[in-house]
């Protein structure tokens, strides 16, 4: 882990998604976090010690899915498979599948293994398995500030964590998908799914891997900033703030789901320039607690 002072930063984006919006200054205390997303041979020596099976390598409840298929109340996770045919980027469940038989141990199908991708970041990790390894390991999940604030490594305001171009040069400094998504990978940075984690340059702090690669869990239950007051007098700053609470996370243009929703932070190896241009230390995304996928991982933090 590497130990962060802490500081005040501008947190959110007026330029980009408008979840984004308002840019406002914020202030964290110091904090240690690790300098890459949990692994998946750390991951399995949390297992191995604690015998913990994840939300992906469990059952199905039909209580929580009455409308769910009874054939697919069986362990499984969301795998992206490319489509074979060219399709528009609007519609995900073109390239997002429920994989009977696919977790962590087996994070492309159910017929892979984790055991030559050690280094890589886990995935198909749900909220409350990021937080049994955390408290497993003495740790806890960053809330949404502390991650952005670690993910800028410095540079405020800047687009990326490197700065406010993309591949300067034609550098590739994260893991992010080139081309146009999701029928086409050009593989410039030479991985079609998640990379070793340290592949790409550290930030300014010294931390891997905070840009594309998979999306990480914060601790922040999801809401809008639409109460923000945008004002940058030092009276306003925002000290440690936390995320909404439980009960207005829930996405209201679905009232049938059953799942509140938590912050995710760093865009993936999925995110492209022509389609969730996420891959950006203010981006953010909602995603329900019960959720695994083949593109979420997490890291940890401490006080």
């Amino acid at each position: 882990m590497l130990r962060l002072e802490g500081g005040v930063f501008w947190m959110g984006s007026d330029e980009h998604y408008p979840e984004e919006a308002p840019c406002h200054r914020v202030e964290v205390d110091g904090f240690w976090i690790d300098e890459t997303p949990v692994t998946n041979r750390q991951f399995m020596q949390f297992v191995e010690a604690t015998g913990h099976v994840t939300l992906a390598e469990t059952p199905p409840s039909a209580e929580l899915y009455p409308h769910a298929d009874p054939a697919l109340l069986q362990p499984g996770s969301s795998l992206f498979i490319k489509p074979e045919r060219h399709i528009g980027a609007l519609d995900s469940f073109q390239w997002w599948s429920f994989s009977l038989g696919t977790s962590w141990r087996n994070p492309q199908g159910p017929n892979s293994s984790f055991t030559k991708l050690l280094e890589h970041p886990v995935v198909h990790i749900a909220y409350a398995d990021a937080e049994a390894y955390a408290a497993w390991a003495g740790k806890r999940l960053p809330t949404e500030a502390e991650w952005e604030f670690a993910a800028r490594g410095g540079l405020d305001r800047a687009a990326f964590a490197w700065g406010d171009e993309l591949a300067p040069q034609g550098r590739m400094l994260a893991n992010f998908w080139q081309g146009n998504f999701p029928g086409e990978n050009t593989l410039v940075d030479g991985y079609e799914r998640t990379s070793p984690v340290g592949t790409y340059p550290a930030n300014g702090y010294g931390l891997y891997d905070m840009i594309g690669n998979v999306w990480e869990w914060t601790s922040d239950w999801y809401s809008d900033r639409t109460s923000i007051d945008n004002s940058s007098s030092a009276c306003c700053i925002l000290r440690n703030p936390r995320g909404g609470f439980e009960s207005g996370s829930y996405d209201s243009n679905d009232p049938g789901t059953a799942f509140p929703r938590k912050v995710l932070k760093g865009g993936s190896h999925l995110c492209a320039e022509n389609y969730c241009r996420r891959y950006r230390p203010a981006a953010r995304h909602p995603q329900t607690i019960d959720t695994s996928t083949s593109h979420i991982g997490f890291r940890c933090v401490k006080s």
